[in-house]
């Protein structure tokens, strides 16, 4: 079963690098179709299963050889029940999907792991709606019946933790977490920041997190912020207080462009590799409890390299 369920080595306040964007890398470099952005469908057949393995495979390597913790999330962003039933999986054949992700995690963390590179597995949940423009606002309640069922199949393998990925409104977040403590599974809540720094609700970040702790007794291990360039979310961190504590990791994308923008871009745009890394490593200087270090959208291997070489010193490795 899990590994680090009880006791995760990313809260240690060591560095610990994430993936990238999954999708994308595997869309815009592999050229493989994804519809609805779902990279759970390549567990089907080996052609796809290959291209998971390469793709956590290039993480894993730069973790091990930097000596680093790396948690990597299953490739389930859309394995939950409506996009499941839009891609034509039934309830059973979606939960052995989120099984077979977790299972094939697992088998790299027994290729890769050491003790001083430990892999850390998270099942990996996306929101209910559209992660850049939410159709709907769920309640928490109705969130928490969404979701529990993704959660439930996770607590059954060696997942170590579940993250919600994009969230963009505090009552989805509010129910994933209240879902993934009922099924004892530690939980992080991931919100997306407009060029703003805030939410698609139109939430501050600090509203959010408060909000979420309040109404859950601080239930996440931590937060993070992804699909947001650094520049969209740099001042709000660095001028919060005492909230912006709770916030440990960052998974920006490689563009400067909003999500708009992304949305109608015909290209890839993989932004200044190097600059990526070094805002990281700015923002690691203000806010040293920032140590989940990964990407997003438009990001790849390049792009976590960086950030770990100018976030350990070794920029010129």
């Amino acid at each position: 079963m899990s590994t680090y369920r009880q006791a995760l080595p990313q809260l240690s306040g060591r560095i610990a690098l994430a993936d990238g964007g999954i999708e994308t890398t595997l869309i815009y470099h592999e050229g493989i179709e994804l519809p609805y952005f779902a990279a759970f469908i390549l567990l089907d057949d080996d052609a796809g299963r290959a291209a998971l393995i390469r793709y956590f495979a290039s993480y894993l390597s730069i973790a091990r050889e930097a000596g680093l913790a790396v948690v990597l999330e299953s490739p389930t962003w859309r394995a939950s029940r409506d996009w499941g039933r839009l891609l034509g999986y039934t309830r059973e054949a979606l939960a052995e999907a989120n099984r077979q992700a977790v299972e094939l995690l697992a088998q790299l963390r027994g290729e890769y792991a050491t003790t001083d590179s430990p892999v850390v597995i998270s099942g990996c949940l996306g929101p209910r709606g559209d992660g850049y423009q939410p159709d709907a606002l769920l309640t928490a309640a109705e969130a928490e019946d969404y979701h529990a069922e993704q959660i439930a199949t996770f607590r059954t393998t060696d997942a170590d933790l579940v993250t919600a990925i994009t969230m963009t409104h505090t009552g989805e977040a509010i129910g994933i977490a209240r879902a993934a403590q009922a099924h004892g599974m530690p939980c992080v809540i991931s919100f997306t920041v407009e060029t703003d720094g805030r939410l698609p609700s139109g939430e501050t970040l600090q509203e959010a997190i408060m909000t979420v702790d309040a109404e859950t007794g601080s239930a996440p291990a931590y937060y993070m912020v992804n699909c947001a360039h650094p520049t969209h979310v740099d001042a709000t961190l660095i001028a919060g207080q005492g909230w912006n504590e709770r916030v440990r990791g960052l998974r920006a994308n490689a563009s400067t462009m909003s999500h708009a923008e992304l949305d109608a871009a015909e290209s890839l745009d993989v932004g200044d590799i190097e600059d990526l890394g070094a805002r990281y490593a700015a923002l690691r200087e203000q806010l040293p409890q920032l140590t989940v270090l990964g990407g997003c959208c438009g990001t790849d291997a390049r792009h976590i390299d960086a950030i770990r070489r100018h976030c350990t010193g070794r920029v010129r490795c």
